[in-house]
């Protein structure tokens, strides 16, 4: 059934903002690269002020944040690749790095950043859950660049609804959807930029600032994804859950395990 203009809910007009800033030749800048950029810039600026809190060298956070930063790439691509495209991958192994074509997964993001951090602490004799509370704060603003950077793009809409906040997104159908991506912005990016923030201004057990963050970002995206529509080639399962609740599932019981051990055992930093 066709549907007309009467039969569209009142809806917001979504921005007409080029996804790409400026082009010379092959090579373009694009919104969603600048985000990526601005994550990583606030995360070297944060980290720098609170670097007298450590007895690190400007040196050694460099790298640790350097290292970091390899961790959220790659771990991104890789987690995409094997937990939204798991089958394309099998058939085509080559996938993996065809990365011109875009596909990241935060989930993957995070477990590249543990890897990361936890190979950087081994390697400077660091208690690796104390190098995990120093990362924690500096994560939430990239968080949240990068849902604008989707939001600009028109990719990761949400669900139809009949909000008058909704928005018709490009390529998406006529009816209005729920903005997801600011959702998240505010909930992953804002949100839990301030708690882990002002959680951690304060020495606090060791490993309980990064289980607030894998127990927040968990809870939030969880409650986000009713909002989100699921991937087309994935859908709901058998739970009514999209693939990024499944996904969030172990960080939320894995942020609460940590806060607890980290309480029960006492040392603060």
């Amino acid at each position: 059934m066709s549907i007309s203009a009467q039969n569209i809910p009142a809806h917001l007009d979504f921005p007409t903002i080029n996804a790409v800033i400026f082009e010379i030749g092959p090579l373009a800048l694009r919104w969603y690269g600048v985000m990526y950029l601005i994550g990583f810039l606030a995360a070297f600026w944060l980290a720098n002020r609170r670097l007298s809190r450590t007895d690190w060298s400007k040196e050694q956070l460099s790298d640790l944040l350097f290292w970091g930063f390899m961790g959220v790439v790659i771990g991104g691509r890789i987690g995409y690749v094997l937990f939204y495209n798991f089958s394309v991958f099998v058939d085509n192994p080559l996938y993996l790095f065809r990365i011109w074509e875009g596909g990241m997964s935060f989930h993957g993001g995070c477990l590249g950043v543990i890897v990361a951090a936890f190979w950087f602490s081994k390697k400077q004799g660091w208690p690796f859950l104390r190098v995990g509370d120093f990362i924690a704060p500096l994560v939430p603003i990239g968080l949240g660049a990068g849902r604008i950077g989707n939001f600009i793009n028109g990719e990761l809409w949400g669900r139809t609804t009949d909000v008058p906040w909704a928005f018709v997104f490009p390529g998406a159908g006529a009816m209005p959807r729920h903005p997801s991506q600011l959702y998240e912005f505010a909930l992953e990016g804002v949100l839990l930029f301030v708690i882990l923030w002002l959680y951690s201004a304060k020495p606090r057990p060791i490993g309980s600032v990064g289980g607030l963050f894998l127990l927040g970002y968990g809870t939030f995206r969880f409650f986000v994804e009713y909002f989100r529509e699921p991937d087309a080639h994935l859908d709901l399962n058998a739970l009514g859950l999209s693939q990024g609740q499944m996904l969030c599932i172990p960080m939320i019981l894995a942020g609460a395990a940590l806060i607890a051990y980290a309480v029960k055992k006492g040392e603060k930093a």
